[in-house]
């Protein structure tokens, strides 16, 4: 596993989490519109509606999963998160930790609170832990980590 410190900007973001949530996604639209189509003559076409109308919110429900991600450039990090955005200066980033069994990093921040970034996520194992090396790398050159040699 590399440590080389990348150029930024750097995007994370989990790539198996991408695929299978919109994947999901449009089989769930594409089948309550079938659903929709198909069903009982005693539905109305409000009832048919709404089947289509809870796919699509289930289907904005797994974008939001699958918009994840970790963005460094030259004046701090962007983490992405299903309904948060959160912008860090590398000043607030005091350490990153991902241990064994934890699904994705976090940041230690300098005002004592962490801060999860899904946008690395464990289940892509060798992907993952490339990433959370170039992350540490970064955090260990321009956040307020200590240099770890």
């Amino acid at each position: 596993m590399s440590t080389d410190v990348p150029a930024l900007p750097v995007v994370w973001r989990p790539r198996t989490t991408r695929i299978v949530a919109y994947a999901m996604a449009g089989v769930i639209v594409l089948g309550m519109v079938a659903l929709a189509v198909v069903v009982a003559p005693t539905f109305r076409l409000s009832d048919r509606v709404l089947l289509v109308l809870l796919g699509l919110v289930v289907a904005w429900i797994l974008h939001m999963l699958a918009r994840c991600r970790v963005v460094a450039d030259e004046s701090g990090l962007t983490v992405v998160n299903p309904f948060r955005t959160r912008r860090l200066a590398w000043a607030e980033v005091v350490n990153v930790t991902m241990n064994a069994g934890d699904p994705w990093p976090t940041f230690d921040l300098a005002d004592g609170t962490t801060l999860s970034a899904m946008g690395i996520n464990a289940t892509e194992k060798a992907r993952a832990a490339r990433d959370f090396a170039q992350l540490r790398a970064l955090v260990a050159v321009h956040g307020e980590a200590p240099d770890p040699r």
